[in-house]
């Protein structure tokens, strides 16, 4: 199966088999430092209704369009409810992480998660393989709490998202204040990687994708 990083946090997953998902849609703004999405999809996650998460019509093919628990194209999405911020959601309301596997391989996309994990939300998460997590603070959690979820969690692959970008106005970090002081960090020329079930890194390793808009 391969993923593709889109921008922001939009990846496209592609099973072996053709299946399509685009993760978190966002809305093309000019300050974001990324271009429209472009791309066609069987299923499409939102984790919340914020314009930068839940631009479903921008997806092409007529996607089905989760924000909960479901089975689609044969593949079960787990939805585990968080908030969007520290104080239980009164900020910036609630958050959904996505698990789900495909072709053998676990993936967790944690949306605009605000906080860290409880114990209850870590077992509900179960086994990770591949992390899609947010690093860049402000409206999400940051470096050093994303460093403390992947520690409780333990994925084999962490792929971080949310993150400030060059051309970006938001008002979030880069991914550099994230990768400080870890080991098995490689920093992708490319936006799209492959990975197969048995044959992931037996230890922890942070790959930052090149955005693809």
């Amino acid at each position: 199966m391969k993923i593709k990083y889109l921008a922001h946090a939009a990846f496209l997953i592609t099973s072996d088999n053709g299946t399509k998902i685009v993760t978190d849609p966002y809305t093309y703004a000019p300050g974001m430092g990324c271009s429209a999405i472009d791309e066609t999809a069987d299923v499409v996650t939102v984790s919340h209704e914020h314009g930068d998460h839940n631009n479903s019509a921008a997806v092409k093919g007529s996607p089905k369009v989760i924000r909960d628990s479901a089975e689609v194209k044969g593949i079960t999405f787990k939805a585990v409810v968080t908030s969007h911020d520290n104080l239980g959601g009164s900020q910036r309301g609630k958050n959904t992480i996505f698990c789900f596997a495909v072709d053998g391989v676990n993936l967790c996309h944690c949306g605009d998660l605000g906080h860290e994990l409880n114990a209850e939300q870590v077992q509900a998460i179960g086994k990770v393989d591949v992390l899609m997590i947010p690093v860049g603070g402000f409206f999400t959690i940051d470096a050093v709490t994303a460093a403390q979820v992947c520690n409780e969690l333990k994925p084999k692959v962490i792929l971080p998202m949310h993150y400030k970008t060059g051309k970006s106005q938001m008002p979030i970090n880069p991914v550099d204040d994230f990768l400080k002081g870890k080991n098995n960090v490689t920093r992708s020329v490319d936006s799209e990687i492959e990975f197969k079930a048995g044959k992931l890194p037996a230890a922890a390793q942070i790959i930052v994708l090149k955005p693809s808009f």
